[in-house]
C-alpha cells in the first residue's frame, strides 16, 4: 500500500488513444457537472469571508531574518495586509495573532506588532497559541467574534522566529538569583554566592518535544511512519515532490500572497522563499537518520525545516466587505479541532480532522477541489494518508464501519506544502487558507480543505468556498 502510495504521487496522466473516444463522448456530461458545483450553506449568519492575506518570505532560521525580533517581522506581515487590501487601520475592529516559541520581552505579541505597525491603540489584540495550528485557530477566533457580532473586521496570523528562542538559565539558578534579589545584607548575598555550584550554570534549551511524554516530534514521527510502513524511500519521493512542486509554483508566479521585506542591514529586498531545493533521489539517500540512529528514516530533508516567518490575513462578513468594495477570495464556511493520544497517534490530527469535518458538512472526498494539508514530516503525510485508506483504523480509532478512502493526489498539495516552503509554526495556518483560495481559482475549484497536526497531539480541519469575485492575485 505505502509503495502504490509513492507511486502515485508522481505518476503522470496521460490519456491513452484509447481513452481519447471516452473523453470526447463525456465532454459534455463533464461540462454540465461543472456548473453543478456543491456549494456549502453559512452557518454563522454572517457569511464570513477571507478577503485577503500575506505572508512574509519564509527563510531558513539563521539566514536573512536572523537579527530581527518576532514582532518586527509581525509587523511586516500587518503593514503588508494593508497595503495589499488598501484598508485603513481604522476600520480594523480586532486583532488575533498567533505564536509558539514566545520572545518573553513581547508575550502578547500580538499586541506588540499592532502598535510597532501604526495601529490605534485603541484597538485590542490578543495572542493566542496551539503549535502549529496557532493562525488557524487565530482564523477561527475571528469567525466566531464575527458571528457572535462582537466585530466585523478582524485580522488574523501568527509568527514564529526560530533564529532567537528565549534560553533559560536552570530552575536552580533562577531560584537562587531571585533569592540575592530579595537579600537584604551583604552576609546574605555572599552567602547565596557561597552556594553556587557548577551545575547551575548548565541552561535549559527549548527543543521541539512534547511535555507529556518527553519525545521530540521527529522521533514520534519516525515511530509513526515505521507503524505504517512508509519507508525511507517513499519519504524521500514524497520530499521531492514537495520540493519540486514549490520550485514550479515559485517559478510560475503563483505565490501572490507573498510580501517582500526589507532587512536592516541587507542589500535589496528579501521577496522570495529560501528553502526550496530540488535535489535527487540519490542525493537524499545519502543523508543520515535525523532521530532514530541508524535504523530511522526521518531525515533533515524529508521533515521540515526551523523557520522564520510571519502571516496574516483579513476576515470580516460578506456585507462588510461589500460595503468597502473588497473582492473576498473565499467563504470560510466551517472547521473542526480534534485531540487524541499524544504519545503514539502525535502527528494523525489529518486522519482524524478530515473525516470529521466531511462528515459535518455532508461531503465526500471527491467533493473537495483543493487539499492543502501541513507537513511536518514526509512520513506524517503518507501515515496519514494510510490511516485514511484503512478499514482497520476506521474501526478501531474513528467509530466507522469502513475506511474514508484516498484524497484524489492530483489535487494534493500541488504548490507544494512545509517541507519545502518552510514552517514558521504560527504562521503556516494563513499560508495554507491562501494557497486554498488561490488554488480554487486557478484550477477552477469550489472547495477546497486545509488540515494540519500539532504539537499535544491535535489538529485542525477547515473548510474554504471559492467566492465570486476572487481572483488569484
Amino acid at each position: 500500500m505505502a509503495s502504490q502510495v509513492a507511486k502515485s504521487f508522481i505518476k503522470a496522466a496521460r490519456p491513452s488513444s484509447t481513452a481519447k473516444f471516452d473523453t470526447a463522448r463525456r465532454a459534455l456530461s463533464v461540462g454540465a457537472a461543472l456548473h453543478q458545483k456543491k456549494t456549502l450553506p453559512d452557518k454563522t449568519g454572517k457569511n464570513v469571508v477571507l478577503v485577503d492575506g500575506v505572508r512574509t518570505p519564509f527563510l531558513v532560521s539563521f539566514t536573512d531574518y536572523a537579527k530581527m525580533m518576532p514582532h518586527e517581522l509581525a509587523r511586516h506581515s500587518l503593514l503588508g495586509l494593508l497595503q495589499k487590501t488598501g484598508v485603513s487601520k481604522e476600520i480594523i475592529d480586532y486583532i488575533v495573532y498567533g505564536t509558539v516559541i514566545q520572545e518573553v520581552k513581547t508575550s502578547n505579541i500580538g499586541r506588540e506588532a499592532a502598535l510597532a505597525a501604526g495601529f490605534s491603540d485603541k484597538t485590542p489584540a490578543h495572542t493566542v497559541t496551539m503549535a502549529c495550528i496557532s493562525s488557524n485557530q487565530a482564523i477561527t477566533t475571528g469567525v466566531g467574534m464575527i458571528a457572535a457580532g462582537a466585530y466585523d473586521v478582524i485580522v488574523a496570523g501568527g509568527v514564529e522566529f526560530m533564529s532567537d528562542v528565549p534560553i533559560r538559565h536552570s530552575r536552580k539558578m533562577r531560584a537562587l538569583l531571585l533569592r540575592l534579589n530579595r537579600a537584604k545584607t551583604p552576609a546574605q548575598r555572599l552567602s547565596l554566592i557561597a552556594s553556587i555550584r557548577p551545575d547551575f550554570f548548565a541552561p535549559e534549551l527549548p527543543a521541539v518535544a512534547e511535555f507529556s511524554s518527553g519525545e521530540t516530534m521527529g522521533h514520534s514521527a519516525d515511530r509513526l511512519a515505521a507503524a505504517f510502513g512508509a519507508s525511507r524511500a517513499e519519504q524521500d519521493e514524497y520530499a521531492l515532490r514537495s520540493h519540486a512542486l514549490a520550485a514550479a509554483a515559485q517559478r510560475a508566479g503563483y505565490f501572490t500572497d507573498l510580501i517582500p521585506v526589507k532587512v536592516e542591514g541587507k542589500d535589496g529586498l528579501v521577496d522570495k522563499d529560501n528553502g526550496i531545493r530540488v535535489s535527487t533521489p540519490e542525493q537524499l539517500a545519502k543523508l543520515r537518520p535525523a532521530f532514530i540512529k541508524p535504523h530511522g528514516t526521518v531525515t533533515a530533508a524529508n521533515a521540515s525545516f526551523l523557520t522564520d516567518g510571519a502571516s496574516a490575513c483579513l476576515v470580516m462578513s460578506e456585507a462588510k466587505a461589500k460595503e468597502l468594495g473588497l473582492k473576498p477570495k473565499a467563504y470560510l464556511r466551517d472547521f473542526t479541532y480534534v485531540a487524541q493520544d499524544p504519545v503514539d497517534q502525535l502527528l494523525l490530527g489529518p486522519a482524524y480532522g478530515i473525516p470529521k469535518i466531511l462528515d459535518k458538512a455532508g461531503l465526500k472526498l471527491s467533493d473537495i477541489d483543493t487539499w492543502e494539508i501541513h507537513e511536518a514530516f514526509a512520513g506524517q503525510i503518507l501515515s496519514n494518508l494510510k490511516a485514511l485508506d484503512s478499514d482497520w483504523f476506521a474501526q478501531t480509532y474513528l467509530g466507522r464501519q469502513s475506511k474514508v478512502g484516498s484524497p484524489d493526489l492530483d489535487k494534493w498539495n500541488k504548490w507544494g506544502g512545509s517541507l519545502s516552503i518552510g514552517h514558521p509554526f504560527a504562521a503556516t495556518g494563513v499560508r495554507l487558507a491562501m494557497h486554498t483560495a488561490h488554488r480554487l481559482v486557478r484550477e477552477d475549484g469550489q472547495l477546497g480543505l486545509i488540515s494540519a497536526c500539532a504539537a499535544g497531539g491535535q489538529g485542525v480541519a477547515m473548510l474554504l468556498e471559492r467566492h465570486p469575485d476572487a481572483t488569484a492575485n
